[in-house]
């Protein structure tokens, strides 16, 4: 696989990234045993995932700097890659402990940026597996492509596929430097081609400025909007914990179905009711609250990588109405939209990586800054089909979404078959009990089922 180097987006996950806020997404996913047999051995495992690594060559790379910060680092081959140092025979721990001390360990930058460790339960004959990769690797719906290539859609495994691989040589510092002027070179080119574009055609180019200016003004409002102070922006601790729960993706589509939303208002609507609750009862005045909610721009031709934008958008945790609730999210986000804020953020984003790494790095920190937002709420689209590792039915799968510094929860959800796999992420130094949120979250999809 030919290097290639990263975005302005994926560099920028590695500039916010602090000793107390490490920027891997990440993953718990849940398998039974096959139908009268015991699970796969941590060998068989290791050796499966090792097959299957040449439908992702990201994940034998490694991060190359360029001499003087000149641009964003290169991916290039690991000639030290060794699959046991990425997938390790999880110790006996109970799950949530496991999964806690795992996602508070950063990543290593000096080899390939994830990890994997299998959990076997001799009791329950299940199947855990506990993964993470940097989200300047990954985005999170990047992850569950990564997570598709280990599966099959059938209980017998496809046996296709498997590469002998050799690291390409590594490039010396000269050559990582020559290749950064160069590409600087060519982008500063391209971006002086845009005024030879506009000349050209003088009237688009003017109704586009027409009709892009003004979206492109709301959208800077709303991510320039402050943030509302909030107990959930604090200094973080280095530890982290994982609170999940599940219920049938029926009770969120019915909901969407009768009040004409979407699944994702859903999802809002119940983590600001949920907030709102354990608001009170930590003894704080429920009130708003600013969530940045990523959203998928990728095309089939995109892989591994971050392909997202973002929107920024109030929670309605001050509304007592759980229905109410409901319609103000689906207003918030369908403005949102109409704006086309993805669209401008995403250019926005791009356009952003013509400035100096200076610039850049400024960038990524103000937008990561508690100012900007108050939490991350992520829908992340999974699976449809039942799909195996090993003939191990996937039974479930909760999504990790880092916390950016002084910021103590990210919420995620992801469906696989017909669940709502819901992951709630903290610092728990900074917010404690995130079980009883999870509770409360799935409590509130209760009540908006209820008034259907």
């Amino acid at each position: 696989m030919t290097s290639a180097r990263l975005s302005g987006l994926d560099a920028s996950f590695l500039a916010v990234e602090t000793p107390t806020a490490p920027m891997h997404v990440g993953w718990i996913a849940e398998f039974n045993s096959p139908d009268k047999h015991a699970p796969p051995s941590y060998g068989q495992l290791r050796e499966h995932i090792a097959r299957r690594l040449g439908r992702a060559p990201r994940y034998r790379q490694k991060l190359a700097p360029v001499p003087l910060g000149l641009h964003s680092p290169e991916w290039i081959d690991d000639p030290g890659f060794d699959i046991s140092s990425h997938v390790h025979d999880a110790p006996p721990l109970p799950l949530h402990d496991l999964v806690d001390q795992i996602m508070s360990i950063p990543l290593r930058r000096d080899r390939p940026l994830w990890e994997l460790w299998i959990a076997r339960d001799p009791d329950s004959q299940s199947l855990t597996l506990v993964g993470k990769a940097h989200h300047c690797m990954v985005d999170g719906i990047a992850a569950v492509q990564l997570a598709s290539l280990l599966l099959d859609p059938t209980p017998e495994p496809d046996q296709t596929g498997t590469d002998a691989w050799f690291a390409a040589p590594e490039p010396d510092r000269r050559g990582l430097l020559l290749k950064a002027i160069g590409d600087r070179t060519s982008e500063q080119l391209g971006l002086l081609r845009w005024p030879l574009k506009a000349a050209a055609a003088p009237t688009r180019t003017a109704l586009e400025l027409a009709d892009n200016v003004p979206r492109a003004a709301r959208t800077l409002r709303h991510v320039l909007c402050a943030a509302p102070p909030s107990q959930l922006n604090k200094p973080l601790s280095p530890l982290r914990r994982l609170a999940w729960t599940q219920r049938p993706l029926e009770d969120l589509r019915k909901v969407k179905r009768t009040y004409g939303t979407t699944i994702n208002d859903v999802l809002l609507a119940a983590v600001a009711g949920g907030l709102r609750t354990y608001q009170a009862q930590i003894g704080q005045q429920p009130g708003e609250l600013k969530a940045m909610i990523p959203v998928n721009v990728r095309d089939g031709r995109d892989e591994l990588g971050n392909h997202i934008s973002f929107v920024f958008a109030d929670l309605p945790c001050a509304e007592p109405d759980p229905v109410r609730r409901l319609r103000f999210a689906h207003a918030a986000m369908t403005e949102r939209k109409l704006d086309g804020d993805p669209q401008t953020t995403d250019l926005a984003l791009k356009a952003a990586e013509y400035a100096p790494a200076i610039v850049q790095h400024a960038i990524s920190r103000a937008v990561a800054s508690p100012r900007t937002f108050n939490l991350v709420v992520s829908n992340i689209p999974g699976p449809a089909l039942q799909l195996y590792m090993l003939g191990c039915p996937l039974q479930a799968a909760y999504p990790v979404v880092p916390l950016a510094d002084e910021h103590a929860l990210s919420i995620g959800m992801t469906t696989v078959n017909n669940t709502a796999c819901l992951g709630i992420y903290t610092d728990p130094q900074a917010l404690p009990d995130s079980q009883r949120l999870a509770h409360h979250i799935n409590a509130e999809i209760t009540d908006l089922l209820a008034t259907t």
